[in-house]
This record gives structure tokens, C-alpha cells and sequence, in this order.
């Protein structure tokens, strides 16, 4: 009887569930039985309305061979639901869908590596497959979270232990594939996941450039693995891949987890893994997403300002890696930003180590501590100002002359713009000296060349090179020297544009005028000199037109009667090597205009320059053979294109490069006669007093430093210069606009008339 009922009721169970039992053999070695799987994948494909219930049938047995520790028909049920998938693709495969992602889930949970093995092979294949309809309501929650966990395995078997982690990363991978490309599943991207997705990629890349370096025995690690099988390998892959879908609004997300991995890990010092870990990122996303990067680091850089000079120097250093491989262009419009940031650390890091001086002086002992932290400081410095220089060099020409102006602006730090400075005008070439050196930029520069520190002036002078030299010539004229034969050094030149010309003739004498200055000053050494020789013939090689040649004639002998009169009482080996210097600069200045009078004049006065070798015990100005003399040089200039009589003008230091004409020197007469004899208004003359003293007495107290010395430096000089011109013109007469007009050597000459006859106008007139 009961043999019959059983054999009655066999017949009537479904279908589906009698062509799912026997796809599974008596004996599980026997593997999936080929034929009964075809038939069962036939019936899902002609009737998919019963997809679900298979896939449901197939997940019971699946959890009762589990409990039962039947692993090979577990092995069989998930061989057969790939199929299942592979070959249904209609709408009604979303139920089943479900019950095999239950099914995963169940083997994940499970204890056993090979189950969890299994069934992480198992997801990846349906992860590289195209659903034909978007899905509303799956999640992928937990199998981020078990994925990440098992890329976190610690078991105690190496190769499980590898088994493992790779099949997480696998996982993972296949989470990234399943969603990123899925509209309904941008969740994935929210800081919960990439929390969990992004730290599970670095811990096994950390892992195993630990174990390389560390040279752990008994583990597979690096190039010894295949990369299907090498956990750091794979995950790097995995992470390249999770970045390269970053789309604009998920760059944040994606990088944050990076950032707070390496401080949890403390991997900024040392700052390998950091360095390699942000070249990956900026090599994968896409070059319009940098400046997110950058951003990020940077705002990283401010929440850990007060961390130790090391961990902020690492900081600051991958910044320099994300800078560097940047694409040109793509920083955006936040370019004053960033720089204000690093200038801001930078100026935090001087005031960090000037505190910790000021401390220790204060102190009776000196502390080895102290010493460290102040040398630590110094790589945060260098780390930013180099930084600096990398995004500078990223930036276009009008760019960076804004950053130029911004950093002389923003750094009140004794030495830190030039240096800053220094880096970003490495390898400018622009096409116009105005665009290059715009008023703003000139004046602040030149008031620093003017500091008694002599490495600050020199600074000045190599930046004046970064901007100026756009042919690079300057390292064919290093050291001050009498050069034989200039043509051999093949000096690259072009045209004089009228830009540049028009450039000269507005700030030229600023630049005479920062020369002589500089030459005088006592603390010169001899690089100071050889960078001052370098300053001159760049200028010829770059702007010098026939008028500057004149001028730079003028400027070379009037540091010449600088050095013999001594007014200032400089030491013998100063004025020795500012004799060098004309001596080096004229030799150089003859070859570059080709003219042979004028080279065969400075080279038999060329012996200058080994003076230094000898000091001699006095230089006396009336010995007139021994010196370049003005009549000589101008005889040698005759001819076409010179203003010869020009020399005999002395050069003297203005504090602009406006000349002082006729026109000038009236206006400048009319406003003295008016301010002497008027008798203006008294009515609230006080008050306007009062209100001026307020205003003098507010900017002494608020503004820095150098730019009261600067300024009142300024106004002396311009007071200076404006009474020498008055002086001169009223005692040598200046050409008049209605003089006679003679022709002299082909050149136009104008007569000049007594003061006495010349007509002003009636305001001038007492």
C-alpha cells in the first residue's frame, strides 16, 4: 500500500520541481547531468512564467544541503542556476533573480571558504550580464558589506586566507559593474558604500607593499602571483576601474575615504603608499575632475594644520604628485584659491618655526627637540613652495602673472615670496615683457631687491632671469668673465617687438636703476656679481634696441665713476668688482652689436677684470688711460642708429622710467610758484589736517613693514630726483620747442635757447 501511494502520487508533482530533481545525480561526483539540464533550461525558456518558482525550488534545496553539509549538490544547484540565468533574459526572470542573490547570500554567510568562494563566482557571472530593464528595487547592501569583510579576512592559512580577500575584491568589483552604469543604482555611491568599497581596495594594496617591504616569508605577495590571484594586484584594478566611472558628482565621495584611510593608517610619514595611492587616482579619473582632487587635499592640508610638521609635509607632497600630473588647464577657476591656501600654510609653517625660535632664545637651554622641529618645518616650506612651482608651471601666461602679483600680495613672510616666486616664474615664456612684468608685480619685486639680505637680492635676480630670459641664453652666461668670442656661445635672439620696445621706454629705468643700486651694496659676494653680469646681458640679448644699448653705455660708465669717486666709502673689493663687472658687461655688449671700433676699445681696458686677483691699493679717477671714457665710446658709436651724444648725458637712478622733458619741468615749476604765492582758503583747513595726521598715523600702525619702508624710501627719492632735475635743467638749459633745428652727422639737433628768452606761461611768471 505503500509503495502504491507513493507511485500514485510521484506523477503529480509540477513539472518544473520533477525536472529540477533530476538534474541531480545519486552521487554528486557524478557532476550536473547534461541532458536533464537541457530540458530543464527548455521549459524555463518556453514557459518563463514558471522561472520563479524554479528558482525558489532550487534555493530551498540549496539551504537544506547546506545545513547538511551535501557541498557537492551545493556545487551543482548554483551550476545550475548560472545556466538558468545565462540563457533566460525575458521580463520575468526579476523574481528569479531574487532567489538566486538569496541563494549567494546564503553562501557567503556560511563559514566555509569554498562556499563563499563559490558563491562570489557565482555573483560575478551575473554581474557581467545586461539586464534588459533596470531594476527598482534591488539593493546590494549586504553583499558590499560581505564582500568587504571577506577582503578583510585574517584567516590563519595564507593561501585561505588569499583565496579569500580575492574573491572579496571579485565581489566588489562585480558590485561596481553591477551599478555604476545603472541610473537606479546610484546609491552605490553614497558615502555609506565607498565607505566600505574604498577601504577594502587599500587595505590589500597597503597590505602587500607592507609585506614586500617588510619581506615577510611564506606569503605569495607582488610579482610572484598571477594578478587574477594577487590580492593587491586585483584591487588595484578594481580601484582604477571604481575611479574611471567617477562621474562629476561623485569624485567627492570617492576620494574622502582615501583621505581618512591614510590618517587612520597613519601612512602620511612616511608617505609612499599615499604618493602611489593618489597617482592611481589622478592617472584613472578623468582629466576634468582634477582640480576635485586637488581641492580635496587641500582642504585636507587645512583640517590637519596643526598636526606635526612631518605628517603635513607628507600632505603637501602628494599635493605636489596630483599637481604635477594635473592636465595644463584643467585647475578651473579656483587657481587664486589654491594658491591663497598653500601661501596661508606656507606663511603657518614660518610663523610655527619663528615661534619656536623665539621660544628656544628665550630659553637657557637649547633643546634637540626644538632643533628637529624647526628643521621639520623647512620640508613643510620647501614641500609648499615647490608645490607652488609644479602648479604655476601648469597655468597660461596671464595666469600666472596673476599668481605672481597675488603671492608679492598675500606672503608679508621675510624671504618666502621670492622663494615661492622663484618656482613659479621657472620656465615663463611670454610672449611680451608687459604681460610678463606688469606694474603691480615691478614695484613690490624691487622694493624686496632693495633688503640688506644678500641671497634675497640674488633671488630677485634670478626671477628677473625666469621672466626675462625666454630663449633660454642665461646658462651660456654664467659667471662674470671676459667671454673671447660671443658668436661661439650661439646665442638665441629675435626682433625687438614694439611691445617690448614701448615696455623699455616705461620701466627701463627701474631696471638701470635696480641694477646700480644693487652693485653698491657692501654684503655682495661674487654670485651677486655674476648674477648682476647675467641681469645686463640678458637685458641686451632680450630688449636692447639702439636707444637701450645707449642707455646701458650710459649705466655701465656711470657704475664705472660709482666705484673710482667712492662716495660711500665701499670696501676695495667691492669697487674691484663692479670694475669687473664693466669691464665683463662692455666686452660682451661690443660683440653683441658687431661694431669693431667699440670691441677693440673695450678689449684692450679688459684687464679689469683680473684685478680681482690683486687688489690694488688705491684707484685713482685722473688716470684717465686705465678707464673707458665717455669721448672714446661715443666716437666709436658714430654711425647709423646710435644717439652718440646721448653718453654724454650722465646716467642718474629715476625712480620711474618717465623722462624729464621741457614740459615736465614746466608743470613741475608751475605747481612750486602756485603752492609759494597762492593764498588759499583757511575755512576747515584743520580739520582737513586733523583727518590727514589720522590717516599718515592709522597706515604706520596697520601696514607692514617693508611697505613703510618702501614707501617713504620712495617719496625721498622721488623728492630726491625731482629737485636734481629742476637743478640741472636750470643750470644746463634743455632743448626748447622752438629751438633752431641744425643738422649734424645725419642727425637731428636741437639748439637749446637761454632761460632768460624762453616764454612761460603767465602762471609762472611773479
Amino acid at each position: 500500500m505503500p509503495a502504491g501511494v507513493c507511485g500514485c502520487c510521484g506523477p503529480l508533482r509540477p513539472r518544473y520541481k520533477r525536472l529540477v530533481d533530476n538534474i541531480f545525480p545519486e552521487d554528486p561526483k557524478d557532476g550536473l547531468s547534461k541532458s536533464d539540464m537541457e530540458k530543464l533550461t527548455f521549459y524555463a525558456v518556453s514557459a518563463p512564467e514558471k522561472l520563479d518558482r524554479i528558482g525558489a525550488y532550487l534555493a530551498e534545496r540549496l539551504s537544506r544541503d547546506v545545513v547538511r553539509h551535501r557541498y557537492g549538490y551545493v556545487v551543482i544547484a548554483m551550476e545550475a542556476l548560472d545556466q538558468l540565468l545565462m540563457a533566460c533574459h525575458s521580463q520575468s526572470i526579476k523574481p528569479f533573480v531574487e532567489s538566486f542573490l538569496q541563494m549567494v547570500a546564503k553562501l557567503l554567510e556560511s563559514q566555509e571558504p569554498d562556499l563563499q568562494v563559490l558563491g562570489t563566482n557565482s555573483f560575478v557571472k551575473f554581474a557581467n550580464i545586461e539586464e534588459d530593464t533596470p531594476s527598482y528595487h534591488r539593493r546590494y547592501d549586504f553583499f558590499v558589506s560581505q564582500f568587504s569583510a571577506m577582503c578583510h579576512s585574517t584567516h590563519e592559512n595564507p593561501e585561505t586566507r588569499t583565496r579569500i580577500r580575492v574573491a572579496g575584491i571579485k565581489g566588489l568589483q562585480g558590485v561596481v559593474r553591477k551599478t555604476v552604469n545603472d541610473e537606479l543604482q546610484a546609491i552605490i555611491w553614497e558615502p555609506q558604500h565607498m565607505d566600505k568599497l574604498i577601504p577594502s581596495m587599500l587595505f590589500n594594496m597597503q597590505d602587500a607593499e607592507d609585506l614586500d617591504r617588510v619581506g615577510h616569508p611564506g606569503t605569495p605577495s607582488g610579482p610572484e602571483m598571477d594578478g587574477e590571484e594577487n590580492p593587491a594586484a586585483l584591487a588595484e584594478s578594481c580601484f582604477r576601474e571604481l575611479l574611471g566611472r567617477a562621474a562629476y558628482g561623485n569624485m567627492n565621495n570617492a576620494v574622502r575615504p582615501v583621505l581618512v584611510h591614510l590618517d587612520n593608517h597613519r601612512l602620511w610619514d612616511p608617505n609612499e603608499f599615499a604618493v602611489s595611492c593618489f597617482r592611481i587616482i589622478m592617472y584613472s579619473i578623468q582629466a576634468q575632475h582634477s582640480h576635485h582632487v586637488i581641492q580635496q587635499v587641500l582642504g585636507h592640508l587645512d583640517s590637519h594644520n596643526k598636526n606635526t610638521p612631518r605628517m603635513r609635509a607628507g600632505i603637501v607632497q602628494v599635493l605636489l604628485e596630483t599637481v604635477a600630473i594635473a592636465a595644463k588647464g584643467s585647475v578651473g577657476p579656483t587657481v587664486l584659491e589654491v594658491f591663497n591656501t598653500l601661501l596661508k600654510h606656507l606663511r603657518m609653517s614660518v610663523d610655527f618655526e619663528l615661534g619656536d625660535s623665539s621660544r628656544r632664545n628665550s630659553s637657557t637651554s637649547l633643546s634637540s627637540s626644538g632643533r628637529v622641529k624647526e628643521s621639520e618645518e623647512r620640508i613643510v616650506q620647501n614641500a609648499i613652495i615647490q608645490t607652488i612651482g609644479f602648479f604655476g608651471g601648469n597655468l597660461p601666461d596671464y595666469q600666472r602673472a596673476e599668481v605672481m602679483m597675488f603671492i608679492m600680495g598675500k606672503v608679508p613672510v621675510y624671504g618666502a615670496p621670492c622663494h615661492t616666486l622663484d618656482t613659479v616664474t621657472s620656465g615663463f615664456k611670454s610672449k611680451t615683457m608687459a604681460a610678463a612684468l606688469p606694474a603691480p608685480f615691478l614695484d613690490p619685486l624691487f622694493s624686496i631687491s632693495l633688503m640688506e639680505d644678500s641671497e634675497l637680492r640674488q633671488l630677485v635676480l634670478e626671477i628677473l632671469h625666469n621672466i626675462i630670459d625666454r630663449h633660454d641664453n642665461r646658462a651660456k652666461l654664467r659667471g662674470i668673465r671676459i667671454i673671447p668670442n660671443v658668436a661661439a656661445l650661439k646665442i638665441k635672439r629675435e626682433k625687438i617687438s614694439k611691445q617690448d620696445v614701448g615696455f623699455m621706454k616705461k620701466h627701463g629705468q627701474q631696471l638701470y636703476r635696480h641694477i646700480y643700486l644693487g652693485c653698491k651694496e657692501e654684503d655682495n659676494g661674487h654670485k651677486n656679481f655674476e648674477l648682476l653680469f647675467t641681469t645686463l646681458a640678458v637685458l641686451t640679448i632680450e630688449l636692447a634696441n639702439e636707444e637701450v644699448v645707449v642707455d646701458l653705455i650710459r649705466l655701465a660708465l656711470a657704475l664705472q665713476d660709482m666705484a673710482l669717486v667712492n662716495e660711500e666709502n665701499m670696501p676695495m673689493v667691492i669697487r674691484c668688482s663692479i670694475m669687473a663687472l664693466v669691464a665683463a658687461y662692455l666686452n660682451f655688449l661690443s660683440q653683441m652689436i658687431a661694431n669693431p671700433p667699440f670691441c677693440q676699445h673695450v678689449i684692450s681696458l679688459s684687464y679689469w677684470f683680473f684685478i680681482l686677483t690683486r687688489l690694488p691699493s688705491s684707484l685713482e679717477k685722473e688716470d684717465s688711460s686705465l678707464y673707458f671714457q665717455t669721448v672714446d665710446l661715443a666716437e666709436c658709436l658714430v654711425g647709423p642708429g646710435y644717439n652718440a651724444e646721448r653718453l654724454s648725458t650722465p646716467y642718474v637712478p629715476q625712480v620711474t622710467g618717465e623722462p624729464c622733458f621741457l614740459d615736465d619741468f614746466i608743470e613741475t615749476l608751475t605747481r612750486i610758484l602756485l603752492n609759494v604765492f597762492s593764498r588759499p582758503d583757511t575755512t576747515g583747513l584743520e580739520e582737513q589736517e586733523k583727518e590727514k595726521r589720522r590717516q599718515v598715523m592709522e597706515k604706520f600702525q596697520k601696514a607692514p613693514f617693508e611697505e613703510i619702508a618702501a614707501h617713504c624710501e620712495s617719496k625721498a627719492n622721488l623728492l630726491h630726483d625731482r629737485l636734481t632735475q629742476i637743478f640741472e635743467l636750470t643750470i644746463r638749459p634743455p632743448p626748447s620747442p622752438s629751438g633752431v633745428v641744425s643738422i649734424s652727422a645725419g642727425h637731428a639737433q636741437h639748439q637749446s635757447i637761454p632761460v632768460y628768452e624762453m616764454k612761460f606761461p603767465d602762471l609762472c611768471v611773479y
